[in-house]
């Protein structure tokens, strides 16, 4: 009797998300609009580099990893970061911070739909992709790095489709979610958050050939920027969606999120301070690729004004966080966000991936520079990606409000005012 009722309702359900999903106001449909018109360039520039091959783009023999590895590896660590609000959700019990948790979950399903379109457009190839299919190619688990890397990434998507799945479902038919359904699935997304962005450090530090790579810290400095970047952006979302749909969203979460970056942010200037004093005071080859980095070599020095400008971006979020005003003008904490977002963008990007391959293996300074459709491709992805946080929170919200629910006739269920206490806060 259960079964078909969901095989009723369960239609019904996406149904409305659909109709949602393509109904708003004219600033939803102008953000909408340019999103849409971002990402469509972006395919276009994409099509163009598949038709003609990765010689578009910068990357060469020397540097095979650019632009877009740069940004993957940063999607991961904003997804990572984005379900951190479950820990003083889950753990702690903060009731504030269950008001909030899905939000960040969506915000992780959108970065890995990012980040997974990231590693699409930096294979020459897509279409043979199947050869990392288990069972039809040679997937080679568990002794490559990088299969690791796809079970991880695929794994986490899973896991939060169905905990925002289930939860928002339930909601819809104005049923208490039963914990046994999200909760192991709740706490195996902290792990598997830890996981994925340990996972990316580990592909790049096992790299023997690439020195740079090459520190036990890589790992930590990673989780700890992902502690930044999710709490920043969401941060930012939280008092968008507050302005803009009138959901009311309290102090306290944003207080624990801006307490988590105070720290956060300190620990990712230690460790990249540890970083550079083992570099420069012992030298050898790990400092070469360093000094490039920092100071350039031999003439060229493409990456200095990107590391500065992300060291200086760090420094200042890390003062600005700081300073007693944050905890009275909104104004300076989405400033201090900002800055420490885009700082770790440069800083893991940039400012990470590009100095493991210069200089080369041969000992070759080969630099590295984007070109106009690796940066096309870039904005479309990121425009892509937000168009997916957009509707994901567009439909979620009326829902987990109770504005649409499922009819009290049809159902035999408490409705719009029949949730529980213990329902609200699941949600």
């Amino acid at each position: 009797m259960a079964a078909s009722r969901h095989l009723l309702d369960y239609p019904r359900f996406l149904g409305r998300l659909l109709w949602m999903s393509t109904d708003g106001s004219w600033r939803f449909y102008t953000w909408m609009t340019v999103l849409t018109a971002i990402a469509l360039v972006g395919a276009n520039a994409y099509a163009h580099q598949l038709a003609e091959g990765m010689a578009l783009t910068g990357m060469s023999d020397h540097v095979s990893w650019g632009l877009y590895i740069a940004n993957f590896t940063f999607g991961v660590g904003l997804a990572a970061g984005a379900v951190m609000m479950v820990i003083p959700a889950y753990l702690y019990h903060d009731h504030e911070m269950h008001d909030v948790t899905l939000i960040g979950e969506l915000l992780a399903i959108a970065a890995i739909f990012v980040c997974l379109l990231f590693i699409v457009v930096d294979m020459g190839h897509p279409e043979r992709a199947w050869h990392l299919m288990p069972g039809i190619g040679r997937f080679n688990w568990p002794v490559s790095m990088l299969t690791w890397d796809v079970v991880v990434l695929n794994g986490y998507l899973v896991i939060n489709l169905h905990i925002c799945g289930y939860l928002i479902y339930m909601r819809f038919l104005g049923r208490t979610p039963r914990k046994q359904w999200y909760l192991p699935f709740v706490f195996l997304s902290i792990f598997w958050a830890i996981s994925i962005h340990s996972v990316t450090a580990f592909l790049y530090s096992g790299l023997g050939g690439r020195p740079f790579w090459n520190s036990a810290l890589l790992a930590p400095r990673f989780i700890a920027s992902a502690f930044i970047t999710g709490p920043a952006f969401v941060i930012v979302l939280l008092q968008a969606i507050r302005r803009f749909t009138g959901l009311p969203i309290g102090e306290g979460p944003l207080r624990t999120l801006t307490s988590v970056m105070r720290v956060t942010v300190l620990l990712n200037l230690f460790m990249l301070g540890s970083e550079l004093f083992t570099a420069f005071y012992t030298g050898g080859s790990h400092a070469t690729a360093v000094r490039y980095l920092f100071f350039g070599s031999h003439g060229h020095h493409a990456l200095v004004p990107w590391i500065w400008t992300a060291v200086a971006l760090n420094i200042a979020s890390a003062v600005v966080v700081h300073l007693p005003a944050t905890r009275r003008h909104v104004g300076l904490l989405n400033l201090a966000c900002a800055l420490a977002f885009v700082g770790v963008w440069i800083e893991k990007g940039m400012g990470l991936i590009i100095p493991g391959f210069v200089p080369s293996t041969l000992h070759e300074v080969v630099e590295y520079v984007p070109t106009l459709t690796e940066w096309k491709i870039t904005a479309g992805i990121w425009a892509f990606g937000l168009i997916v946080l957009t509707v994901a929170v567009k439909v979620a919200l009326p829902v987990l409000s109770g504005q649409i629910a499922a009819s009290h006739a049809e159902h035999g269920h408490a409705g719009q005012g029949g949730e529980t206490q213990e329902a609200k806060q699941a949600a």
